[in-house]
């Protein structure tokens, strides 16, 4: 059974701005290298070659990669602005009370998850700690560092 990859809509559109952008520029990009590079003559000394196609390797590992990640999306829903507001979901931004400190996350699925950007993953105990809860709700996380409480003081 394959595995359901949950994507925020803006994910998913990053994404898929990526592929193209890979398929597109980059791709023609390195091919073009490797054929100018091929020009120079012996290509068991010729750097540009060897870098061009570890490029390459790169490019096509990625386009596979994102394909597969969008063939296996599926895109959040995001409701309404008014039920989204309601109660902590896939794509909700919440801002957190932690020790007297405001603190804003999105929740996003596990592919789009980057936590010095602010996008927690709804699969981490964070995430999952969020999910359905409501304003001025608290929640219990454990962390490395101990118990943490927080309290959802806004939800979009």
């Amino acid at each position: 059974m394959s595995e359901v990859i949950i994507l925020t809509a803006e994910g998913s559109a990053k994404l898929e701005a990526e592929l193209k952008e890979l398929i597109e520029i980059k791709r023609p990009e390195v091919l073009d290298r490797i054929k100018q590079a091929r020009e120079l003559g012996d290509l068991r000394e010729n750097a540009e070659y060897h870098q061009a196609k570890e490029d390459q390797a790169f490019i096509e590992g990625r386009i596979i990669e994102i394909e597969s990640t969008l063939r296996l999306a599926q895109t959040a829903e995001a409701g309404n602005a008014k039920s989204r507001a309601a109660e902590v979901s896939i794509g909700s931004t919440v801002e957190l009370l932690i020790n007297d400190e405001i603190k804003k996350y999105q929740i996003v699925g596990s592919t789009e998850a980057n936590p010095t950007l602010g996008l927690v993953s709804c699969d981490s105990p964070l995430g999952q700690a969020l999910l359905s809860k409501k304003l001025n709700d608290k929640i219990s996380v454990e962390t490395p560092k101990g118990l943490v409480v927080y309290t959802i003081k806004a939800i979009r």
